[in-house]
């Protein structure tokens, strides 16, 4: 059997099946250019000094010019000089016409700041804070909005995040905590926020949670957004009659709606329905003819709930056309995989040529080839695709190691690592996993010898920066945890929202003796991170700091979010009286 693929969720598909229109920051793409894109820009109406004058002439000129950088960047200047906010508006304005991510924060910030109520700036930070990855601060620019009666978009972020594979539990976790505390506001903004918890809780498994938040919703908001909410738990409650019903009555009032038509086709599939199904499918290939990514889509859809036929014949008609993409290759790889077709399996995997299905597709043919008995032909591949893909060659070389190493051959693992550093000395890549993997075999001397070579190369590397410091407090090596935390300060001020960093900062001020400096640190790791880790790390500071039933509560929501806890069972083994269960 193949190994089973992360396939899109039904909120995935939503979003690309809806065009935009589910998208959280749909609003707040880069501006179309226009012959004067400024000319909707607020005007300037306030005296000025000389000074002031010619900032703003030089912002005016550049923005003429089409240099908006340096349009914004003047607008930014005047805008402080004189507590503006229509300068900050501008600014913003011009700012979106740059690809410089960091100055329209800086200006959407500005903007803000002058204005607190305002909601662009607030929108606008929550779309760049989501394109960036930081989920939590895309989430409290949304709650602000919520807060202030503006549309936050909830339910749709919170289809993103699943998407997406967001941090579910830390995002649930802040905005059940906004539910309890919001002051009584906008009907639709507290729907709206009652239906992206019932979504997250729906797809923790968090069923009855998910039942009563969706049953808060019920008559504070529109019909359609109730349905498709109550349609998707459904699917997730194993309650497939029901999402059909929720989606039959979704099209009687949104017959063009073609996310009640996605949701009908997948409960058909559930109920083994697929003549029906199908029909559901084509019908939304038709209004979207020529969405490859549609099509595609579709076919895990079919291939989620184990029907490779119908999968196979969406993905059929994309063989030898213009921009397939990868992911159609890929799963045309798993349907012949699954069929005990291994040629022409490894044929369509090898025609993966980038993007991320890129690296799955070469370690799922080099493990086909594995369990067909064929090692030798499965190293030959992975050497074969390193000279294709120069890019991807240390990856690939990871690949390789790595699969050795499931084997047992731990020993050809480390002779193919060794033979391609002698090759590549300095590929930093390959010498950082070198050290991770000597840390693991409880080799330290290796590890701090390849990283430093790693910093000699590249000095501000952050991550080989934190691993070493990190290593040097952890094994609280006598006479050098100043050295460790030399080495984690200048990762965190190349990295200062990194989690790990945070978590590092924290570990080797306790290994230092001050658990008082140390907490905030692991607390804002653990904020932005929640991993077992950094919570044995937080739970530990706290006992010591005589905050022990603090402690046992972060092992506690440990212990409930995962079965797998190594880090925290540890911590118990040496602290048993911080065991949740031995609480009196």
């Amino acid at each position: 059997m193949p190994p089973r693929l992360l396939l899109f969720s039904l909120a995935a598909i939503m979003l690309l099946a809806s065009g935009c229109q589910l998208s959280p920051n749909a609003q707040d793409e880069r501006l179309p250019y226009t012959a004067d894109p400024m000319r909707n820009a607020p005007p300037i109406d306030q005296g000025l000094d000389a000074a002031g004058l010619s900032t703003l002439l030089q912002a005016e000129f550049a923005g003429q010019r089409g240099d908006f950088e340096r349009a914004s960047r003047g607008y930014l200047e005047a805008a402080r000089r004189y507590g503006a906010e229509a300068l900050a508006e501008r600014a913003t304005f011009a700012a979106r016409f740059s690809d410089n991510d960091g100055l329209i924060e800086e200006a959407a910030q500005s903007w803000q700041a002058l204005n607190p109520q305002a909601d662009s700036p607030n929108r606008l930070l929550a779309a760049l804070s989501l394109e960036q990855g930081n989920w939590l601060e895309s989430l409290e620019r949304r709650l602000a909005l919520t807060s202030a009666n503006q549309d936050g978009e909830l339910t749709a972020f919170a289809e993103t995040a699943i998407a997406e594979q967001a941090p579910l539990d830390a995002l649930l976790n802040r905005l059940v905590e906004h539910l309890n505390q919001a002051s009584p506001q906008d009907t639709a903004q507290q729907a709206d926020a009652l239906l992206a918890a019932a979504l997250w809780e729906a797809t923790l498994g968090r069923t009855e949670r998910a039942r009563g938040y969706l049953d808060q919703a019920s008559g504070l908001t529109q019909r359609p957004t109730l349905l498709l909410v109550e349609g998707q738990l459904a699917i997730e409650t194993g309650n497939p009659g029901r999402a059909r019903q929720v989606a039959q009555l979704g099209l009687q009032d949104n017959p063009d709606d073609v996310r009640f038509l996605l949701l009908l086709a997948q409960a058909e599939i559930r109920l083994e329905n697929l003549a029906a199904a199908e029909q559901q499918t084509d019908a939304l290939l038709d209004r979207h003819s020529g969405s490859h990514a549609l099509r595609v889509a579709l076919a895990q859809l079919y291939l989620d709930e184990g029907y490779a036929a119908p999968a196979q014949r969406l993905l059929q008609p994309l063989i030898g056309q213009e921009d397939v993409p990868n992911l159609a290759y890929y799963l045309l790889g798993v349907i012949a995989q699954s069929e005990g077709d291994t040629d022409n399996a490894l044929l369509y995997y090898r025609q993966v040529d980038g993007g991320n299905e890129f690296m799955p597709a070469r370690a799922t043919a080099a493990q086909m080839l594995i369990e067909d008995d064929r090692l030798i032909d499965a190293r030959a591949f992975l050497r074969v695709e390193r000279m294709r893909y120069e890019d991807y060659f240390s990856e690939l070389v990871k690949l390789e190691v790595q699969l050795l190493d499931e084997l047992g051959r731990t020993a050809d693992a480390s002779a193919l690592l060794d033979r391609e550093l002698n090759r590549t000395p300095d590929d930093t890549d390959l010498l950082y996993h070198r050290a991770m993997r000597a840390w693991e075999m409880g080799d330290v001397e290796q590890m701090e010898q390849d990283l430093r070579h790693v910093l000699s190369i590249e000095p501000d590397n952050a991550v080989a920066l934190n691993a070493l410091g990190y290593t040097l407090a952890d094994l609280d090596l006598p006479g050098r945890l100043n050295e460790a935390r030399e080495l984690i300060e200048r990762a965190h001020a190349l990295d200062p929202d990194n989690p790990a960093v945070l978590d590092s900062l924290g570990w080797v001020n306790y290994r230092l003796g001050d658990p008082q400096q140390a907490l905030p640190w692991l607390e804002q790791a653990y904020a932005r991170m929640p991993d077992q880790e950094i919570a044995a790390h937080l739970a530990e500071v706290l006992h010591v700091l005589e905050r022990s039933d603090e402690a046992r509560q972060i092992i506690d929501d440990v212990q409930q979010r995962s079965d797998n806890h190594p880090t925290i069972d540890a911590l118990i083994q040496r602290h048993p009286e911080l065991d949740p269960a031995n609480r009196l």
